[in-house]
């Protein structure tokens, strides 16, 4: 019998091997100073381009002053225990009643984290005889709620409404047999590709196949629709998601979520979600400051106008320089280039230190080997400098990285 730790000793995992050479740098870097479109990396400011903060409500003075506030008053640990138990406040419900109102919902949920809640809420909502239906390019959170399940599950191609078809078509004759349900879950936004969703083409497939549809709108909140209310909005279509899930931790610079429902969709997951009934309830200072947050997205309109002004002159400034940014039709701004690892972490170490530009770099196995993607994404804290410096900075890169310069660079170092 082996050792459990023999395997873990051996292999680090595809991400792990290259922890020698990339961590602290490349994994796990260190930006310092304010929360802002400029911030210091290895001493050095840098243009950031990888920072959820949509809106530029990091360091607004009015978040900072209602967090204070509310830490002050009544410091972090505030309440106690889980919400079924011992933590559950007014400024709880109020939080749950005023997003479910923003979002055109009966009712809404807290969440700590919005990683641990799609895990466990699709844990709770399905049952070994339901048929789960998920976009292959859904985010981990899902995929790993989805690992949970004890039935049949079948993956669709991204944003192929045929292959969702196939598949539906696949889950029913399994749900019939089991006396089951289906459940669909896509994306709002995809965080990788800057997609949205093809939620309008799959509501319109419920009727003929009876499934409940689950979306989570982490980048879609605070960002599409009217008054940032989501890409359900946006399309049109938001009184047909069933389980709408958003983050604070995007828009609104915060850490917590929620999902929205019919009512009696979510008492029953606040009394069957796991990773609520047993984890201790949402800090007062992080409700107190949600709640400011979201009455910022309400009442102030400049900070999503002036969010989109950037996304629009980056991404097409980026396209006037023949630069490939997907099909993205939302904030997040992927550049797709062409090399392996060693090429990606020289590429993007003399884009932080001799252009002065820090944004993340997502390589195999989170996308195909081969691929690199210079993943941006715009604030309202940007300036229209920061793109003209930035776009400059990508095309001068770009010429390296075509020429071989990054990959002997790499082959050197090696």
């Amino acid at each position: 019998m082996k050792d459990l730790f023999e395997r873990i000793v051996k292999d680090k995992g595809p991400l792990g091997k290259w922890a020698k050479q990339a961590e602290g740098y490349y994994v796990f870097p260190k930006l310092e100073g304010e929360i802002s479109n400029r911030m210091k990396f290895n001493g050095k400011e840098v243009i950031t381009w990888s920072i959820n903060d949509y809106l530029g409500l990091a360091n607004h003075p009015d978040v900072r002053k209602a967090d204070a506030e509310a830490a002050a008053e009544y410091g972090m640990a505030y309440p106690m225990g889980a919400r079924m138990m011992s933590g559950h406040t007014k400024y709880h419900e109020q939080l749950e009643k005023e997003c479910a109102e923003f979002v055109d919902k009966e009712a809404a949920y807290l969440v700590n984290f919005g990683y641990q809640g799609m895990v466990s809420a699709i844990d709770a909502l399905v049952t070994k005889h339901d048929v789960i239906v998920y976009d292959i390019d859904s985010h981990a959170c899902i995929i790993d709620g989805v690992r949970l399940h004890h039935g049949k599950r079948f993956t669709y191609q991204h944003n192929d409404i045929e292959s969702l078809e196939k598949n539906l078509q696949r889950a029913v004759k399994i749900a019939e047999e089991n006396n089951g349900g289906i459940l669909v879950i896509s994306e709002g936004v995809f965080g990788m590709r800057g997609e949205q969703g093809k939620l309008k083409e799959i509501v319109a497939l419920k009727d003929k196949y009876n499934f409940r549809l689950l979306v989570d709108d982490a980048h879609g909140f605070g960002t599409l629709g009217e008054e940032g209310k989501g890409t359900g909005f946006e399309q049109g279509i938001q009184a047909d998601i069933d389980v709408y899930f958003a983050t604070f931790a995007k828009s609104m610079a915060g850490i917590g979520a929620f999902f929205a429902a019919d009512k009696d969709i979510i008492q029953y997951l606040q009394y069957n979600m796991r990773s609520q009934m047993f984890a201790k309830s949402l800090p007062m200072p992080m409700v107190k400051g949600a709640l400011k947050r979201l009455d910022m997205l309400r009442t102030m309109p400049e900070l999503k106008a002036k969010l989109w002004e950037n996304v629009n002159a980056l991404q097409n400034g980026l396209k006037e320089n023949g630069f490939n940014i997907g099909k993205t039709n939302t904030c997040v701004t992927p550049v797709f280039l062409e090399g392996d690892i060693p090429e990606a972490m020289a590429m993007v170490n003399d884009l932080r230190e001799n252009y002065g530009i820090f944004c993340s770099i997502v390589v195999y196995p989170v996308i195909p080997k081969g691929l690199i993607i210079l993943r941006l994404i715009p604030t309202a804290t940007h300036t229209l400098e920061d793109v003209k410096t930035t776009i400059t900075s990508f095309s001068a890169i770009r010429e390296k990285l075509e020429k071989g310069i990054y990959k002997r660079i790499a082959a050197s170092m090696q």
